[in-house]
């Protein structure tokens, strides 16, 4: 038997196996640290579909010529899954009252809800609460969805969006003592809340860089490795957080002023020069 990796021989020698799925099970082993996962199967120029898996499987290798097995990174997977989301998005919004109160439950076992839930846990409760008529709207959840699209596809784009939102953010933070000092409170608070969503936006955009192959792990700033800084300035975040739940406003402005506003600055000018400069291998 002939077996393809993507359309391509590759080099895989059988020892024991001898039906499809002991092969595919000793595959998906494999793979299992490597950032991809199997994501189709063809046998002899046939798509194995949803329905005929169990049959496929147990088929033997002597009555298959071909063994073509699909890959997929883990980026493209879950691109794919909130691609597929935002057509059930549309589609959601099609639906007349009935079919909208049991859409969430339907869509909690599509292929794209389980791969959020396991990659996207957070966005997939969004989604969840959203088709139950209890989030915060469909054209939000739109927006987020597709954002994270976007930081998926292209990454070094996004970032340099982003540069007018963090220039407006830390000037923000800047001011934040004397917002909380002349009792500007609803601009504080929002500040905090614009400050925390596009630093968890800048770590998503430099995981997903690291990823796709730019050199993160080189970065420096102020001397310090990137692993190091992101541990120090996860920790700075949660230390302002939990200051501004406890009404700490001296101690809120002191990091808001003088710890985010220059690490954000720093972590994100290090990803825009690096996202610049480094090639991606795709």
């Amino acid at each position: 038997m002939n077996i393809q990796i993507n359309g391509k021989d590759a080099d895989i020698r059988l020892e024991a196996e001898k039906t499809i799925g002991e092969i595919l099970a000793g595959f998906e082993s494999w793979l299992a640290n490597t950032g991809y996962r199997l994501s189709g199967v063809e046998l002899d120029g046939e798509t194995v579909s949803s329905g005929s898996i169990a049959e496929s499987f147990r088929r033997e290798i002597d009555s298959v010529e071909t063994l073509n097995i699909k890959t997929s990174s883990m980026q493209e997977l879950i691109a794919e899954g909130l691609f597929c989301t935002l057509q059930d998005i549309d589609v959601y919004e099609n639906e007349d009252f009935s079919g909208k109160q049991s859409f969430a439950e339907h869509w909690r076992e599509s292929p794209e809800a389980c791969l959020l839930a396991e990659q996207m846990p957070e966005l997939y409760a969004w989604i969840v609460k959203t088709f139950s008529g209890e989030g915060p709207g469909l054209q939000g959840l739109r927006a987020i969805v597709e954002e994270r699209l976007r930081e998926l596809q292209d990454p070094a784009g996004e970032i340099g969006r982003a540069e007018p939102l963090i220039d407006e953010v830390c000037s923000r933070l800047e001011d934040l003592p004397l917002d909380i000092q002349t009792g500007k409170d609803s601009r504080a608070a929002e500040t905090v809340n614009i400050f925390s969503n596009i630093t968890e936006k800048v770590f998503r955009l430099c995981n997903v860089l690291k990823m796709e192959g730019f050199a993160v792990e080189e970065i420096r700033i102020d001397e310090i490795p990137i692993s190091e800084f992101l541990t120090e300035f996860s920790a700075a975040l949660r230390e302002l957080l939990a200051a501004y739940e406890q009404h700490d406003t001296v101690l809120v402005g002191d990091l808001a002023e003088y710890e985010m506003s220059p690490r954000l600055r720093g972590l994100y000018s290090a990803l825009l020069c690096i996202s610049k400069t480094s090639a991606s291998p795709a």
